[in-house]
C-alpha cells in the first residue's frame, strides 16, 4: 500500500489534463510543523465518550498517534502503542490514538491483512480484542481533525510538550518487525521532554498505509466495477475431485463452502463469501464453492452465482445422488447439514470448520490468524 504521495513536477504531464484526477486521488494536506500548537479535537471514542484536547491538560507530555484497524503496519504497532501507554502513563504522559480513515474509502482488497475495517463499531471490536487501555478515537466521519494534524500514513506520531507545542513528529521506531528495531524514535522524544531536554531528532519519515481520505471513494467504486465485470463460471465435480480439493495440494489456504440455492442460511451468508474472496485473494488464499443442487438446476445455480458476482472457483456436485460419497470426500466430520465451511491449509490440515452458517468475523479471524496480520508475517504451519 502507498505510504505517502511524492509529487514530481517533471511527471505532471503524465497525470492527465489539468483539473483531472484519478479515482484514488487524495488531498495534499500539510503535516503539522514542529513547534506548532496542538490542534483541538472533539471526537467519539471506543469507550462511548467524547474526548477533547482539554481532557489531557494535566499531562506533562501528550502523544497523539494516527492509526487504524486494517493497515498491516498499524497492526504491527498495536502492542507497542499499548506498551508505550503502560510504561509512561504513570509518568504524566497521555497517549491518544485517532483513526483518521473514512471507512467508505477503504476497498475490500485493502483488507487482506485484517479481519476488520475502520468503522467506529469495528474499532470497538479491535480495542476489546487487544485490550487497549488508551483512548482510541474516530475521525472518519468528517476527518476534520486529521486535516488539522496532517498525518500521511498509519501509524504517524505527534508528541507535544506540556505547553502543547509539537516537539516530535514521525514514526514510532525504525522497523515494523520488532526484532529489527534499532531506533526508538517516539520513546526517545518522550524521554527527552520528561527530562526537560530538546528532542534530538524532531522529525522523521514514516512508513505505513496511506490515509483513506473521503476523496478516495471513487477508488472503492472502481473496485466494485472491476469485480462486477469478472467472469463467473461453474464446473462439475465428482467425489474424487472433491477429495483432491479437500486434500489441498496447493500452496494456498483454501476456503471450501458447501451450499445450495434452496438453503436459506446458504443464501444469506453467500455475499460474505464474495467479500472474503475479494479481501484475501491477493494473498496465499482461494475460495471454492460447491453447490449441492441437483444437476438439472445447473442454470439456476449459475444465475445465482452471476447475480452475486461470485468470481470464486465454483463447482456443482456431479454425484449429488450419492450424498454420502460427496459429504465424506469434503470432510469426514461433516454430517451433511448445509451450509458447511472449511478452511484447509496446504497439505489438508483443517484449521477451521463450522457446522451450519458461519460467523463472518470469526471466519475472517481464522483466515488472518493463519495468513498473518503484518507484512513480515509468515503463514502458520
Amino acid at each position: 500500500m502507498p505510504t505517502g504521495r511524492l509529487v514530481f513536477v517533471a511527471l505532471l504531464s503524465l497525470a492527465g489534463p489539468i483539473g483531472s484526477a484519478r479515482a484514488d486521488e487524495a488531498p495534499l494536506v500539510p503535516t503539522l510543523a514542529v513547534g506548532a500548537p496542538a490542534p483541538d479535537f472533539d471526537l467519539p471514542g471506543v469507550d462511548g465518550r467524547r474526548h477533547s484536547l482539554e481532557d489531557y491538560a494535566s499531562a506533562r507530555v501528550l502523544v497523539v498517534v494516527f492509526t487504524c484497524n486494517h493497515c498491516p503496519t498499524a497492526q504491527a504497532y498495536e502492542d507497542r502503542l499499548q506498551k508505550l501507554y503502560d510504561d509512561y502513563a504513570g509518568k504524566g504522559v497521555a497517549l491518544v490514538a485517532i483513526s483518521p480513515n473514512d471507512p467508505k474509502a477503504v476497498r475490500l482488497d485493502e483488507l487482506g491483512y485484517s479481519d476488520l475495517s475502520d468503522s467506529l463499531e469495528e474499532m470497538k471490536v479491535r480495542a476489546h480484542d487487544k485490550g487497549f487501555t488508551f483512548p482510541y478515537l474516530y475521525d472518519g466521519e468528517t476527518q476534520a481533525v486529521t486535516h488539522r494534524y496532517g498525518p500521511v500514513a498509519t501509524p504517524h506520531v505527534f508528541v507535544f510538550d506540556q505547553a502543547r507545542k509539537l516537539r516530535f513528529v514521525g514514526r514510532v521506531d525504525d522497523a515494523e518487525n520488532p526484532a529489527k528495531i534499532k531506533v526508538q524514535d517516539t520513546r526517545n522524544a518522550i524521554e527527552a521532554l520528561l527530562d526537560g531536554r530538546a528532542v534530538a531528532v524532531a522529525k522523521t519519515k514514516v512508513f505505513g498505509c496511506s490515509i483513506k481520505w473521503a476523496e478516495k471513494k471513487g477508488w472503492t467504486a472502481e473496485g466494485l466495477k472491476k469485480w462486477a465485470e469478472e467472469e463467473v463460471t461453474l464446473s462439475p465435480i465428482d467425489a474424487a475431485g472433491l477429495a483432491v480439493l479437500a486434500r489441498n495440494d496447493s500452496t494456498k489456504l483454501r476456503l471450501i463452502n458447501a451450499w445450495a440455492t434452496w438453503c436459506g442460511p446458504c443464501v444469506v451468508e453467500f455475499p460474505e463469501l464474495v467479500n472474503i474472496n475479494r479481501m484475501y485473494r491477493g494473498r496465499a488464499f482461494e475460495a471454492v464453492t460447491v453447490s449441492a443442487d441437483p444437476g438439472p438446476l445447473r442454470g439456476d445455480v449459475l444465475k445465482f452465482l452471476k447475480d452475486r458476482q461470485a468470481s470464486t472457483r465454483n463447482y456443482l456436485a456431479a454425484d449429488s445422488d450419492d450424498r454420502d460419497a460427496m459429504i465424506n470426500a469434503v470432510d469426514a466430520e461433516w454430517q451433511g447439514e448445509l451450509p458447511h465451511t472449511l478452511l484447509v491449509a496446504p497439505g489438508g490440515r483443517v484449521v477451521y470448520r463450522t457446522r451450519g452458517a458461519f460467523d463472518p468475523l470469526t471466519l475472517r479471524k481464522a483466515i488472518v490468524g493463519y495468513l498473518g496480520r503484518y507484512y513480515h508475517s509468515v503463514p502458520v504451519k
